[in-house]
């Protein structure tokens, strides 16, 4: 079973964002149900789920929600009958980079991170990446459409100049904010990123990134190396984001857990339920 938000001038109905995929599931024969996204993040779990059948296996198709609102989310379902596919933990490890970031070490830029927003640990962890330019993102999310003023860190020993960046981003993200710092060396990157969708550890597609929708990905793309890595990682569903780096290489730019990882416009929406299948 897929469950999608509901959209919240008509409950009853799958959100506008996410009918196609709810009309690819009724072609596929796969059943589906909604859930008020606003409920699971403000807390009101049980009513979030009123709507759900019990007794399925179930795959969330929906927006973002926090590592604790999709723990939340997963013991209401069970208390009803439905077992989510990913599991709380595997949610956290793919949602937050300190629970991907050692798997794929080899294929992704340097990181070091902090927990919380204090000036002390931030320097600290500067310090650990040591010089040269870094990006700045929390453990679930970049402010990339801000990055000279809350992205980019053109020195890592400049240390007032980068909490300058850093407390920007905090202001920027509010509550949202996940985590702690996150801090990765700068790769200086070609053309558009790539999004592939991974079931089982499994490559079983591979498309634009939904930023650059029109964007084909490259016909030279391997995925050799990182297949083990994201196989031993034992994630049920995930995407991951890959770039060219200026030297040639594909760099992993980012994971995430598939259940909340945007479509973009020109993959059809039958192509990804049938993954879920």
């Amino acid at each position: 079973m897929l469950l999608f938000p509901a959209n919240v001038m008509r409950p009853r109905r799958v959100d506008d964002h996410f009918a196609p995929e709810a009309e690819a599931a009724r072609e596929l024969d796969i059943p589906y149900a909604v859930v008020d996204h606003d409920a699971l993040a403000s807390g009101a779990v049980d009513h979030a789920v009123a709507k759900v059948p019990g007794g399925e296996e179930a795959v969330y198709r929906g927006w973002m929600l926090t590592s604790s609102a999709y723990a939340a989310f997963e013991n209401a379902l069970a208390a009803r009958g439905t077992t989510l596919r990913t599991t709380a933990a595997q949610y956290r490890a793919a949602h937050e980079l300190p629970g991907w970031y050692s798997g794929l070490a080899p294929l992704t830029p340097t990181a070091e991170w902090t927990v919380g927003a204090e000036r002390a640990p931030f320097d600290e962890a500067c310090r650990r990446l040591g010089n040269g330019a870094a990006v700045l993102r929390d453990y679930t999310k970049s402010m990339k459409h801000y990055w000279h003023e809350a992205m980019y860190i053109p020195s890592l020993t400049d240390t007032d100049a980068a909490w300058r960046v850093a407390s920007r981003f905090v202001e920027l993200r509010a509550d949202d904010f996940a985590g702690g710092f996150v801090l990765r060396r700068f790769e200086p990157f070609t053309g558009a990123e790539v999004r592939t969708w991974w079931r089982d550890g499994v490559c079983r597609l591979i498309g634009a990134h939904p930023d650059t929708p029109t964007a084909a990905p490259a016909d030279d793309l391997d995925l050799t190396e990182i297949t083990p890595l994201v196989k031993a990682l034992a994630l049920p569903f995930v995407t991951i984001d890959l770039a060219r780096h200026d030297d040639g290489r594909w760099r992993v730019v980012e994971l995430g857990d598939g259940q909340v990882s945007d479509r973009p416009t020109t993959m059809p929406a039958t192509e990804l339920v049938a993954v879920l299948a």
